[in-house]
């Protein structure tokens, strides 16, 4: 299991990637941090394999900050999650050697996709290094992520229709849904619908006093 402290300004971000984070089999988010300080005393006390760093942090730039979390636990590894965009910050980023640079706003599949292959990684470094081979294995690239949904949809509109459900205490409408994510309700329709034939959303007839009956859904993955 890879242990993992999400560091982020803003709480609900945060709880968003831990939420995350923990749909991905082989990691477990072990704490949250809002600012530099909160994340160097949570490094201390909860010792992750894996941080994901905002950079832009309340009291300090997040590059500015990895060399005080590798003081702490020097073979912590790095994953920066930034609306940063700035050639600078990303040149930065390598020269610090994180493991990889994820631009805001993301889908969940752009995250798994991104973890999934530093798991690979971190899991293919063999005890003993041999030969060449040996290191090739570790920094082959990984096979391009297959986009299987209907053609049509985006992944990235998916996310965001699965996160409204999610973050729903009961049920949505496609309107409701459309207003939510910010699309038509015709489009959040189609998602929702799509989302049910998964098994991962389950819909519902409201019968009103006219008319035909509201379909509601509700996550069930």
């Amino acid at each position: 299991m890879i242990t993992v402290l999400v560091v982020d300004d803003d709480f609900m971000v945060a709880r968003i990637h831990r939420g995350f984070v923990e749909r991905i089999d082989g990691f477990e988010v072990v704490g949250t941090a809002n600012s530099g300080d909160q994340a160097v005393a949570a490094l201390t006390d909860l010792r992750p394999d894996l941080v994901l760093l905002d950079l832009y942090l309340p009291d300090v730039f997040g590059l500015d900050l990895i060399a005080r979390l590798r003081a702490v636990r020097p073979e912590v590894d790095i994953l920066v999650i930034t609306a940063a965009r700035e050639a600078e910050a990303v040149r930065g980023a390598v020269r610090q050697g994180v493991v990889n640079y994820l631009l805001k706003p993301f889908g969940f599949e752009d995250l798994r996709a991104r973890l999934q292959e530093y798991a690979r990684r971190r899991a293919s470094v063999p005890e003993q290094v041999t030969s060449q081979a040996d290191v090739d294995r570790v920094l082959a690239p990984a096979r391009p992520h297959v986009n299987r949904l209907p053609k049509g949809l985006s992944q990235e509109t998916a996310d965001l229709v699965a996160a409204a459900l999610r973050t729903t205490s009961d049920n949505l409408s496609a309107a409701e849904c459309a207003e939510k994510v910010g699309i038509s309700r015709v489009s959040a329709r189609r998602y929702l619908e799509y989302f049910c034939t998964r098994h991962q959303a389950e819909v519902a007839l409201r019968y009103g006093t006219t008319g035909r009956p509201e379909r509601r859904y509700r996550w069930t993955a």
